[in-house]
């Protein structure tokens, strides 16, 4: 059995710019907490591969997918599929989990 916390794992920062710590990878996903400050954003990006979920535990923010802005907070769930160009900036300070299918990638992770 594994189960990790939050505790123990380290951070790093993500080719977007965002620090996380994640949770599990595995070859089929990912598992992965995300915290942005108030007015900080992640650099907009897409994933060819990896299909996303954001969900909110805390805080609000914009998150745009494909051009398309909405507000997000605590309890709501954003699908980005893979493709989708996207980012989200923190309203408040904002605390998230990120859920990747397939894992998350450095190498999968492209910019305009």
């Amino acid at each position: 059995m594994r189960v990790n916390s939050l505790e123990t794992v380290r951070p790093f920062t993500t080719k977007d710019g965002s620090t996380i710590r994640e949770l599990h990878h595995t070859d089929a996903q990912s598992l992965a907490e995300a915290t942005l400050a108030p007015g900080q954003t992640t650099q907009r990006h897409y994933h060819r591969a990896s299909e996303e979920i954001y969900f909110l535990l805390e805080g609000e923010g914009d998150l745009e997918i494909d051009g398309e802005t909405a507000r997000i907070g605590p309890g709501d769930a954003a699908l980005i599929p893979p493709g989708a160009w996207h980012e989200i900036v923190a309203a408040s300070p904002l605390w998230f989990f990120c859920c990747c299918a397939s894992s998350y990638s450095y190498d999968d992770t492209f910019f305009e």
